[in-house]
């Protein structure tokens, strides 16, 4: 039998936090998008319309990296406090490697590393 891998995601627009379960001696692995408030403010200076389509490139490959991350679970919570988790889901979704990977959508407080795990934990340990 095949061991099923599981993954938590905590993720805002900014960073992206992936929690592996069952703990052990796991690091949080922290991916942090390219696009920060003083790109905003200098591209903003230009163009509201330049500004968008920079600001969705940027966030088009910051996604790319979580994805590539993600391609070899089973099991994924995706849980944060913005929508940047179900447009993770949608991509994930339409994208045909994903298919046969159960995922799961949770809206959530931001959180400490500590609060994450525990949420982590306690999802899986309830599956």
């Amino acid at each position: 039998m095949k061991t099923e891998k599981k993954l938590g995601i905590w993720m805002d627009h900014s960073c992206v936090h992936l929690i592996e379960f069952p703990e052990g001696p796991l690091e949080v692995i922290i991916i942090e998008s390219d696009f920060t408030q003083e790109d905003r403010e200098q591209t903003i200076a230009r163009s509201e319309k330049t500004m968008h389509n920079k600001e969705q490139h940027q966030q088009l490959e910051y996604y790319k990296k979580v994805v590539e991350v993600i391609e070899n679970y089973n099991n994924i919570i995706l849980f944060g406090p913005t929508n940047a988790k179900v447009e993770l889901f949608n991509i994930l979704r339409a994208d045909r490697r994903f298919e046969k990977i159960k995922i799961d959508v949770k809206q959530t407080d931001k959180m400490k590393e500590n609060q994450m795990r525990a949420f982590v934990k306690d999802y899986f340990s309830k599956c």
